[in-house]
């Protein structure tokens, strides 16, 4: 079986959307012409899809969900820190890049844990006491994953941005997800010392 065969054959189950030269995006399982838009929406929805370019029968999905995050970017939902994305660029052709895909997959992760069992456990508190507490623990979290992208970073960081630690969590399963970060760092950093020792 060929490459593309089994990329194919790997994306059974999932929707499939392919791209034309005019740029219009078709989901073959509704037999409907789509929109970036909707795209955008079946991601946050949890919709897994794979988009082939119709004439080559590339998987371009890489090229579209980037597309997408350019588009959120320009219409002012500034997601991405510009230190994270200076940091991100450098990692183009550098040693380190093989790695930075898996460590990053594992720090969403965590934090997107993270995320869900706190508004489980504010979906019980009363709004007028939830909230507050509920953004201050988004701020750490924020802070947490944006000092752990500094750490893993072989690049030094801005004089005229200070280098502050993110506030104490005020929660147990805060602590818990700190270890468990710290853990898959020092676990990370095992292997790559590993692997230098081959070299």
């Amino acid at each position: 079986m060929t490459d593309q065969g089994q990329t194919r054959k790997a994306a059974a189950d999932k929707v499939v959307i392919q791209k034309y030269a005019n740029r219009r995006l078709y989901n073959k399982a509704t037999s409907t012409y789509i929109t970036l838009d909707d795209l955008a929406g079946m991601v946050r929805e949890g919709v897994d899809f794979v988009v082939y370019d119709a004439k080559t029968g590339e998987d371009i999905t890489r090229k579209v969900l980037t597309q997408i995050i350019f588009e959120e970017e320009s219409r002012g939902q500034n997601l991405l820190p510009i230190q994270f994305l200076r940091q991100l660029i450098r990692f183009y052709g550098d040693q380190m890049q093989a790695f930075l895909p898996s460590y990053l997959e594992l720090s969403l992760d965590s934090f997107i844990r993270q995320q869900e069992r706190l508004r489980s456990q504010f979906a019980a508190i009363a709004p007028s006491t939830g909230v507050g507490a509920y953004d201050e623990q988004i701020r750490q979290n924020m802070a947490l994953f944006d000092r752990a992208m500094k750490m893993f970073s072989p690049f030094p960081l801005s004089a005229t941005e200070p280098d502050t630690p993110p506030a104490a969590p005020t929660s147990e399963p805060a602590k818990d997800d700190l270890a468990a970060l710290r853990e898959q760092m020092a676990a990370m950093q095992a292997q790559l010392e590993a692997l230098a020792k081959k070299k």
